[in-house]
């Protein structure tokens, strides 16, 4: 890789790659400041769609003024290597930001939802739709101001699709389902990824998860939007509203323009708003209304009978009857309270185990013969009743065995982890006394922190255990990739070798030799053949001889 791009960008060091470009921070010699610059990479260069793709997104970005969008320095090429500057931001991403805290506070969502909704909106009115809104592509420096980046595949609203046949872009997890219809995207795409960014950030968690990109996009087609206050009820429902709307599958719901959402992101904690009535979009009208007297109940007359096999009928009916009591009273069948040992089952439910016992003592139950078995509960807070062998107000022997049942306070939830680092969950376990068999499988993972949960076994989002049941959780948890330097790799052409290494996550560079420079064949390498290499961070480098 050549230092100094067209005379005045030094590069200093790589700090991302993505699936076209890599990214480094550089010195501009000339106005003597730090900017991140984007290199197309040298064999994509020849590719038009690719090349159409990446002078789009320099195009696209650089008609964008706002504060919350990466600034646009400079475009060009050199030496047939195509380059943008932008503004170098110091930071992490939004995506690491939710792995690394989970759910965040409404206000601090509402705060990020702001400046985000209001770039997008200055990018439409720039007749720009951005297509790949997502936290991946949001940066948020130390004072919580957010940037939106990559405009790779953004297209202004009257220009030609990249794609034939209007095939899909952008990324599963916050597509909106008309893109999976190969329908002509307008700037409602980009609003339907913001409401799935806003669940997220007051989740920890996509809406959507499935084994492939398409199960994935046919869950926003068909599935409802989960609601955001059943993840955590003290979110208020004008915010759970603006989701709702924002996500909508019918446009006509949806927000037309990001105007119309940054209004109620504005104004969703004004005192007039934040107790709403949940919205909805598919509203039936039921056939029957009682209240306007709609229906109408028609009564037959009863035909006129004679009185006098009534009253013989009632006098049989009663005799009949005082028989069956007193049978039923004999054979204890027929119970009354302090009545042959009777007593009525007082409500103890809700009341402490001393509160139960004394009020059944006060209404004559033998409490030595209790027995207590204690269960977890979400109703019922720990130590009170949560209920007994016998119903409130059965009449029952008072001197009979009967079983109370206490509880143990509430049931644990179990969360979507995956995203998270795995010490920060088991922290939290710890400091909750849930008690746990924790599993862990490791799995090497290129562009993933070490240390992040990739898949949970076992226990599912949703299930509710006992705090104390020792139940088993697995996490496959993300480590450094790590690979064998094998033989095989030399006498090959090395830029097919550094791809392929690339694509499992190993940095590479490459140093050429002195005999032949016009050579470009694989003749050593560092780490040595038979050596295992782990890429640990962008400091380590796998370093290609060539010939």
């Amino acid at each position: 890789m050549i230092k100094v791009i067209s005379n005045r960008y030094e590069i200093l060091s790589l700090i991302g790659q993505g699936g076209m470009a890599d990214v480094y921070m550089a010195q501009d010699l000339i106005l003597n400041r730090i900017v991140a610059i984007k290199v197309l990479r040298e064999k994509l260069s020849e590719d038009a769609m690719t090349l159409v793709r990446f002078q789009r997104e320099a195009s696209a970005a650089s008609r964008i003024h706002h504060p919350n969008v990466v600034d646009i320095y400079d475009v060009g090429e050199y030496n047939g290597m195509h380059y943008i500057v932008m503004e170098y931001i110091k930071g992490h991403t939004l995506k690491q930001l939710i792995a690394k805290r989970g759910a965040l506070p409404e206000q601090e969502a509402l705060y990020i939802m702001k400046q985000l909704t209001s770039a997008v909106l200055c990018a439409h009115q720039a007749n720009i739709i951005h297509r790949d809104i997502k936290p991946q592509n949001v940066i948020v420096k130390d004072d919580g101001t957010v940037k939106i980046t990559d405009f790779g595949i953004a297209i202004a609203s009257n220009s030609v699709q990249l794609t034939s046949n209007n095939t899909v872009m952008g990324s599963a997890h916050y597509l909106a389902p008309e893109t999976t219809q190969g329908k002509e995207p307008n700037q409602q795409v980009d609003i339907y990824s913001l409401g799935i960014v806003f669940f997220e950030l007051l989740s920890g968690s996509v809406p959507y998860r499935g084994s492939n990109p398409t199960e994935i996009a046919l869950r926003h087609l068909k599935d409802p939007m989960p609601y955001i206050r059943d993840y955590n009820p003290s979110i208020h429902q004008s915010v759970e509203n603006i989701i709702l709307k924002a996500t909508a599958k019918d446009l006509d719901d949806r927000y037309h323009s990001c105007e119309e959402m940054l209004y109620d992101l504005d104004h969703c904690m004004d005192s007039e708003y934040q107790n709403v009535r949940r919205i909805s979009f598919n509203k039936k009208v039921s056939s029957l209304d009682l209240k306007d007297g709609n229906v109408e109940v028609e009564y037959e007359e009863d035909k006129k009978i004679q009185m006098r096999p009534i009253i013989i009928g009632a006098l049989i009916a009663l005799v009949c009857v005082i028989i069956v009591v007193l049978v039923l009273l004999v054979s204890g069948i027929l119970r009354f309270p302090g009545f042959l040992g009777y007593e009525e089952m007082p409500d103890i439910l809700g009341l402490s185990q001393e509160q139960a016992v004394e009020v059944l003592k006060q209404d004559h139950f033998d409490t030595d013969l209790i027995e207590y078995k204690y269960e977890v509960s979400d109703e019922y807070e720990k130590g009170q009743v949560i209920s007994s062998s016998y119903d409130t107000g059965d009449v029952v022997k008072a001197d009979k065995e009967f079983t109370i049942v206490i509880s143990k306070g509430p049931s644990f939830l179990i969360e979507d982890y995956t995203g998270l680092y795995i010490n920060d969950v088991l922290d939290d376990f710890a400091a909750k006394g849930i008690q746990l068999n924790v599993n862990i499988e490791y799995e090497g993972k290129k562009d993933t922190n070490p240390g992040i949960i990739l898949e949970q076994k076992g226990l599912k989002m949703g299930q509710r255990i006992d705090p104390d049941a020792n139940e088993t959780i697995t996490f496959v948890v993300s480590d450094y990739p790590t690979i064998t330097i094998t033989k095989d790799l030399l006498g090959r052409d090395v830029n097919y070798v550094k791809e392929e290494l690339n694509e499992m996550g190993i940095a590479v560079v490459t140093r050429p030799g002195v005999s032949n420079p016009l050579y470009f064949t694989v003749i050593d390498i560092d780490p040595p053949v038979g050596s295992t290499y782990t890429q640990e961070g962008t400091d380590s480098v796998v370093t290609l001889y060539y010939d």
